[in-house]
């Protein structure tokens, strides 16, 4: 399958999601705070090549590949997603700089549930979600958990990303790795191809 198509499957994975997780919001009513970017802040963040071929993509579309491999190289040291814009620098506030090419972690956190050991429901998102918003948190784990409220499960959506491509979807590495990769290899498939779109 070549990287186009391998995109444009990744890419309705991602629509398929975003429809979900419009449908969880507006049933929950959970958000996210205005201006957080603490979860873009975590250092240990992981990720698959497959769910940043979309963002590398378009990188190479725009003519900004080389300039995101060499912004990573300046920042080599860094464990801070190379994606994220701090509104402060070292205060977890701040953007993602190219929210629409996001990978499949950044759409899930918050708004996705896994099984725990028990194969209960459980929802997977941040301490100051469930610290800002109480009422709509509880209510909506209890919806969760009797059933009432339909939730995106990260494991369907990570298995969805495997079907497109086994080994691009189910190895995980540190978040800016990956990202690293996607570019690299896209730049590689089309070094000898010119801007094909296939």
């Amino acid at each position: 399958m070549s990287i186009y198509k391998k995109v444009a499957a990744v890419e309705r994975v991602f629509d398929g999601l975003q429809k979900e997780i419009s449908t969880f919001q507006a049933q929950s009513s959970l958000k996210c705070l205005t201006g957080c970017g603490k979860c873009c802040t975590k250092s240990d963040l992981s990720a698959t090549i497959l769910e940043f071929l979309p963002l590398a993509y378009h990188l190479y579309k725009t003519d900004k590949a080389e300039e995101m491999l060499a912004k990573m190289d300046e920042e080599s040291e860094s464990t801070v997603c190379h994606l994220f814009n701090p509104l402060v620098v070292g205060a977890g506030s701040g953007f993602c700089g190219n929210y629409k090419y996001r990978g499949l972690i950044c759409r899930l956190f918050g708004y996705a549930a896994s099984r725990d050991k028990n194969g209960q429901k459980k929802l997977v998102t941040c301490q100051l979600i469930k610290a800002d918003q109480p009422v709509p948190y509880q209510t909506t784990v209890g919806a969760i958990s009797d059933g009432t409220m339909a939730v995106p499960m990260m494991y369907d959506y990570q298995s969805q990303l495997m079907g497109i491509d086994w080994e691009l979807g189910s190895k995980f590495y540190p978040v800016n790795t990956a990202i690293r990769k996607a570019v690299e290899m896209v730049l590689f498939y089309y070094q000898f191809r010119g801007r094909r779109a296939s």
